[in-house]
């Protein structure tokens, strides 16, 4: 089966929406409901195309819409801004209040009985999402934005999210590959 029957006429029409002033995104969603599905089990023209699309648009589309809406810009200084006050208090807000509110509400929670530790989980993988919770780039931004009236705190906002964010998701990556797991989950 080709893709290409149902994601050419999808580019025509993205395209022609967007230059109608419609927002595009009511082109996808079009696209998306012009794909077959199926009403059993079998899979569907439109779950083969949702998953050939996974990897492409989780490594590659997500990321580049989001630098693309934030509209960061390279400039002086911004390396400098990391070690200001603003800098710093995103930086470790970002990475170490996630990880604090996550092991302190998730352990509150299992010692009060509302829920219970999974099964093989340990709470060292409970601080590594913790720290993945920092990535919060997009509604990081939002904020940041919205508190933030002068332009020059505003980029110096925007580059320490997104350095915050990179830092989180690389380091909960590597704490959560790094450690070990019980021998029942293996």
């Amino acid at each position: 089966m080709s893709f290409m029957f149902y994601l050419l006429p999808g580019l025509l029409l993205w395209y022609f929406i967007h230059h109608s002033g419609i927002h595009a995104t009511i082109a996808g969603v079009l696209t998306a409901l012009t794909i077959p599905t199926t009403p059993d089990d079998t899979e569907s023209p439109l779950e083969k195309l949702e998953y050939a699309l996974t990897r492409p648009v989780s490594f590659f589309i997500i990321p580049l819409f989001a630098l693309a809406n934030t509209n960061i810009k390279l400039e002086s200084g911004m390396i400098e801004g990391l070690f200001s006050n603003l800098g710093l208090g995103i930086l470790w807000g970002l990475l170490l209040v996630s990880l604090w509110v996550s092991l302190n509400m998730s352990w509150v929670s299992v010692k009060l009985g509302f829920s219970v530790l999974p099964k093989n989980t340990r709470w060292a993988q409970i601080g590594a999402l913790g720290i993945l919770g920092g990535i919060g780039f997009t509604m990081s931004i939002f904020i940041a934005m919205l508190s933030i009236s002068d332009a020059a705190f505003q980029t110096e906002a925007k580059f320490a999210i997104l350095v915050s964010s990179i830092l989180a998701g690389t380091l909960g990556f590597i704490l959560l590959k790094l450690l070990p797991q019980s021998s029942e989950s293996k």
